[in-house]
C-alpha cells in the first residue's frame, strides 16, 4: 500500500485528507509541525508529501526545500495563497505541484494518484539504462546522478526528469506544453510557469554562464531544445 505523509497544522484539513486518501486505498501519517513532519519524512518511507505553506515554527517553503535536499519523492504544496511568486518560490524549493485551499477532495486524490503513477513510470521504465554523456555533462538515470566536469550537481526529482527527458531527444524542440504534459501530466490542474523555473533551475546548476545556456537553448516563441 502507498502511503503519503501529510504535513498540516489544521486538524480538520489534516484529517479529510487521510479520510479520502485512506478511502482510495492509500495509507496516510499526519504531522502537524514542520519539524515533526522533517522527522518523519527522515524515518519512513513515503510515496508522496503533501506539505501546508503555513506552518507553526519552520516555513513551509524551507521544509520543502530541507526535504527536497534529502528526498526523492513527489512533494505537493497546500495553500490558501494565490500569488504567483508563491508558487514560482514553492517549484523554486523542490514542489512538484501545487493545490489551493478550499480544495476539492477529489481532485486531491486524483493528483496525489497522478503524481505517483507519473513518478513510478519516470524512475522505473521510462528512461534509457546507461549514462547519457554530452560535452562535460554527464546524467547516469540509474543512479539519478549528474555531474559536470565530474563534478556532481545536485538536482531535484523533477529538475533531474526534465534534465533527462530533453537530454535523451536532443536537438529535438519542445514547447512548454509538451514539457509540462510530458513531466507533470495534468494541463488541466497546473501552471506552465513551472516548466519556466524547472529550466532556470536546472542551467543554473549545469551551465557554466546561465545567460548563455550551452545546453539547454530557448528556441523563442517556441520552447526549449537540448543541444548536442
Amino acid at each position: 500500500m502507498q502511503t503519503i505523509l501529510i504535513i498540516e497544522d489544521e486538524q480538520s484539513i489534516a484529517e479529510l485528507m487521510r479520510d479520502y486518501l485512506e478511502v482510495n486505498g492509500f495509507s496516510s501519517d499526519i504531522a502537524a509541525t514542520g519539524t515533526e513532519g522533517f522527522e518523519k519524512a527522515m524515518a519512513n518511507p513515503y510515496d508522496l508529501i503533501l506539505l501546508d505553506l503555513m506552518l507553526p515554527g519552520i516555513d513551509g517553503l524551507e521544509l520543502c526545500k530541507a526535504l527536497r535536499e534529502k528526498l526523492d519523492i513527489p512533494i505537493l504544496m497546500v495553500t490558501a495563497r494565490k500569488e504567483d511568486i508563491d508558487k514560482i518560490r514553492g517549484f523554486d524549493r523542490g514542489a512538484d505541484d501545487y493545490i489551493e485551499k478550499p480544495f476539492n477532495p477529489n481532485e486531491l486524490v486524483a493528483r496525489v494518484k497522478a503524481h505517483i503513477a507519473r513518478f513510478n513510470r519516470l524512475v522505473n521504465r521510462d528512461r534509457p539504462s546507461s549514462a547519457i554523456r554530452i560535452k562535460g555533462l554527464e546524467i547516469d538515470p540509474l543512479s539519478r546522478r549528474v555531474t559536470v566536469e565530474g563534478v556532481e550537481k545536485p538536482l531535484t526529482a523533477k529538475e533531474f526528469d526534465l534534465l533527462l527527458f530533453l537530454a535523451s531527444h536532443p536537438n529535438h524542440v519542445f514547447t512548454k506544453e509538451d514539457l509540462f504534459d510530458r513531466l507533470w501530466g495534468m494541463e488541466s490542474f497546473g501552471d506552465l510557469t513551472t516548466v519556466t523555473v524547472h529550466i532556470r533551475k536546472i542551467r543554473e546548476k549545469i551551465e557554466t554562464v546561465p545567460s548563455t545556456p550551452e545546453y539547454i537553448e530557448t528556441i523563442w516563441g517556441v520552447g526549449y531544445r537540448f543541444k548536442k
